[in-house]
């Protein structure tokens, strides 16, 4: 298989959409890796898996619609393989497999038939010291823009995923990209003041625009460079309570056409008003568990 990856939105052929089936049981309160997820644990709430499978199978629907070749991964028996975005990302020709949770080496097992097929001096696997998950990455024609944390205090937040070891690894890589990393709020405990990955807080959409949550980013110039790369006029400023909802979190199958939780009534409408057609799926089960639509799907090849 021949990758290309250059920005989130050009016209995709090929991606990994994740799979609910055979997840597993409601994990228990210190098993869970984010905020929102034992929030949910806590409450009673956590998704049911076949109304998890539902919400994916409608994501599939729409991608097939769009003519995109949809793979999945092998399914693991008790195993969440929701996520595939975390667990691999590819850059231009190249896939990265990610430095992940220990526990959740054998996802990058499942989609290895796969990226078994990419000729071998382009899959790359980061040294020990890398940590990195594909929401924090995010190419964008001559930048690459990676969400990261650096404080002294990263080893105690679950919610920290890439570090600048991965930064500097990805720079080192892709020595013809502007990489532009940007400190991301962290919590372990409370989903609204936790950006859990970049795109949790930010992402672009068609050509020049961009959805961006200010608190999700610690440092007030790194959002503000954000804010005048895009323009003022081009972003959509998301609230805290529509970033725990993940309205950040879209998914770009063009320049024009977007996958969207049918929920988000004040972003969809937004995007129709920008000249977007927007495919509507409901995905509020999924959301609980602090991934959405980009978290779920993981692009092989773009136009």
């Amino acid at each position: 298989m021949k990758l290309n990856i250059q920005n989130e939105t050009s016209r995709l052929r090929a991606v990994i959409l994740g799979t609910a089936e055979s997840n597993g049981p409601t994990p228990k309160p210190e098993e869970c890796y984010d905020p929102k997820s034992l929030e949910h644990v806590l409450a009673g709430t956590y998704p049911k898996e076949e109304d998890m499978i539902k919400e994916m199978e409608a994501v599939a629907d729409v991608l097939k619609k769009y003519d995109v070749t949809v793979y999945r991964p092998q399914v693991l028996e008790n195993y969440n393989q929701i996520f595939a975005r975390d667990i691999s990302f590819v850059i231009e020709d190249k896939i990265i497999i990610a430095n992940i949770l220990p526990d959740r080496k054998r996802e990058v097992e499942a989609t290895e038939y796969v990226w078994i097929t990419v000729d071998k001096k382009n899959r790359i696997i980061l040294p020990d010291d890398c940590h990195v998950e594909g929401g924090d990455v995010m190419p964008w024609n001559d930048y690459i823009f990676i969400g990261t944390y650096s404080g002294d205090d990263y080893a105690d937040f679950i919610t920290a995923r890439t570090n600048k070891e991965a930064v500097e690894a990805i720079k080192a890589l892709f020595p013809n990209k502007k990489v532009k990393s940007f400190e991301l709020r962290k919590s372990n405990t409370d989903p609204r003041e936790n950006a859990l990955h970049l795109d949790c807080c930010f992402q672009p959409v068609g050509k020049d625009k961009a959805i961006l949550h200010k608190n999700g980013f610690l440092v007030e110039e790194e959002y503000q460079w954000l804010v005048d790369f895009f323009g003022e006029e081009n972003i959509f400023e998301i609230t805290k309570d529509e970033m725990y909802n993940m309205f950040s979190n879209i998914f770009s199958i063009s320049e024009d056409v977007v996958i969207s939780e049918r929920n988000f009534t004040r972003l969809n409408n937004w995007l129709r008003q920008n000249g977007f057609t927007v495919e509507e799926v409901p995905y509020t089960e999924i959301a609980k568990q602090e991934g959405l639509l980009r978290c779920s799907t993981m692009p092989l090849i773009r136009d």
